[in-house]
């Protein structure tokens, strides 16, 4: 039984750390509402360019709109600096 202690308290560890981080959330910009009908459709938001999402509503019914909870990672800014050659 003292074995088994360290044992599960590791395979605790081990799904806290891989449950957390497969929580992290990944938005993209764009998000295709299927047709509504009687079953009131569908939504998915998983498109990173509005062509992406008319391709997958073509033929089947729906549009495009921006995701509203889409929060784009900052950038860094790019250096205005020309380099020199050496020379």
């Amino acid at each position: 039984m003292r074995r088994m202690i360290p044992v599960l308290a590791l395979a605790g560890l081990a799904l806290a750390v891989t449950s957390s981080a497969s929580r992290a959330e990944i938005t993209y910009p764009w998000c295709a509402q299927y047709g509504g009908g009687f079953d009131g459709g569908g939504r998915n938001c998983g498109f990173w360019t509005l062509q992406q999402c008319r391709a997958t509503v073509s033929g089947i019914g729906g549009y495009c709109e921006q995701n509203f909870m889409y929060r784009p990672t900052a950038e860094q800014p790019r250096s205005t600096r020309k380099q020199r050659r050496a020379g």
